[in-house]
């Protein structure tokens, strides 16, 4: 069973707005929860038919088909585990693509599958402790989809939400307690918190526009978020409990995908305000905004390093997405990958030395050659040193369930 039509329609429309940051990003623990490495996911052979952004403000292309995938990577806070969602059981002439969440230890041993519905279970967030994992399913079976939290091995499953419409979970509060999710139960979708049992849903925005990927500040005291409201995509602030909105970019053209730095100070952004998408830091205390790359093509996806002094991007610069990483002026930039694959959605995770991803690597590029012949048009799990040295992938999804970990 495929993801809901409406669900697949905000991940393309966020893709081509930025990246899908917010269900990449990982936990939203302490600032100094999150050390080091990075995840990141590649999107070559299509997902679930999802349109793929275009150069600058051009029109997103369609992709593939999808064949069997492991994506969206996300470290738990500890360092010791890799969450994932999968389609591990695709059956291509019936177009019978259902997704579970998997966990897998960080050395690619231990692979877990944490659902097993009929319906789709994606987005996978991890509790800032590690225990516990905040999730999208569709199990309920009522055309909707709903937030579901169980613990970090598969157990004591709970479904926070029941309302009609989608329900997408974002980030935890950095004591665990609270639950921040996205909801389009009124029509455009708002952003809502409620506690970590379900209990207390309050709604913190209500414009006529989409609101999404909003970000808690690690010391949980504001949030940052993407909105529709004046006609373009801006950057705005709140309160954690939703009061003092506040316009920070006020840009005549895109800004999205808000991440904070550790400092809970400096919040990262992408903005085409120079008609190209690139990357900028804003100091939200006194309003001053450094862009950070220069590029013909588009710079996206960006995260902080979790000491804040470096950030990773995706570029396409070289015609090609991969993962770049640059001092927060925009100075030492190194290129960390290199292959015709598409890499994607960057996020630290806890020792510093690695990045872990999601990559499409040695897939066709074809893609008018039939579906069968696609037998290479699938992703899996990766990690690489920093430096772009020591390159581990972690699994091997040959869609006949077999799994093979830590090839290099």
């Amino acid at each position: 069973m495929p993801l809901q039509s409406q669900a697949i329609t905000l991940l393309a429309a966020l893709a081509v707005l930025g990246g899908l940051a917010l269900f990449a990003s990982g936990c939203s623990g302490e600032g100094d929860a999150v050390r080091g490495r990075l995840v990141f996911i590649s999107r070559f052979a299509g997902d679930y038919d999802i349109r793929a952004p275009g150069p600058g403000r051009e029109p997103s292309q369609t992709l593939t088909d999808v064949l069997p995938w492991d994506a969206a990577p996300v470290w738990s806070p500890d360092g010791t585990r890799i969450a994932f969602y999968a389609d591990r059981v695709f059956n291509l002439p019936n177009r019978d693509d259902n997704v579970d969440i998997y966990v897998i230890d960080a050395d690619g041993s231990n692979l877990r599958r944490l659902t097993e519905d009929p319906a789709p279970d994606a987005f996978p967030v991890w509790s800032p402790d590690s225990s516990r994992i905040a999730f999208y399913s569709e199990a309920n079976d009522e055309r909707d989809g709903d937030v579901y939290v169980m613990d970090a091995d598969g157990s004591n499953l709970r479904r926070l939400t029941t309302t009609r419409g989608l329900d997408i979970p974002y980030e935890w509060s950095p004591d665990g307690s609270r639950l921040l999710f996205g909801t389009n139960r009124h029509g455009n979708f708002d952003i809502y918190e409620m506690d970590a049992d379900g209990d207390n849903q309050d709604r913190l925005t209500s414009g006529d526009r989409d609101d999404f990927a909003p970000t808690l500040s690690p010391d949980g005291t504001r949030i940052a978020y993407q909105s529709g409201d004046i006609g373009d995509m801006d950057i705005f602030m709140m309160d954690a409990n939703g009061d003092n909105k506040v316009n920070m970019t006020l840009s005549a053209l895109d800004d999205t995908n808000p991440v904070w730095a550790a400092d809970s100070r400096r919040l990262a952004f992408i903005s085409e305000r120079e008609g190209n998408p690139e990357v900028y830091i804003m100091d939200t205390v006194l309003s001053y905004l450094t862009r950070v790359t220069v590029a013909a093509r588009p710079d996206r996806q960006v995260a902080w390093s979790p000491g804040g002094v470096q950030i990773a991007f995706i570029s396409t610069r070289d015609f090609n997405p991969e993962l770049y990483i640059a001092n927060t002026d925009g100075s030492a930039l190194v290129r960390v990958t290199e292959d015709d694959g598409w890499d994607a959605f960057p996020a630290w995770s806890p020792d510093g030395t690695q990045i872990a991803f999601s990559s499409h690597r040695g897939g066709r590029r074809d893609v008018d050659v039939p579906l069968p012949s696609h037998r290479d048009d699938r992703r899996d799990v990766y990690v690489i040193d920093a430096d772009g040295s020591g390159l581990v992938r972690l699994t091997n999804d040959s869609g006949d369930g077999v799994d093979v970990s830590a090839i290099r």
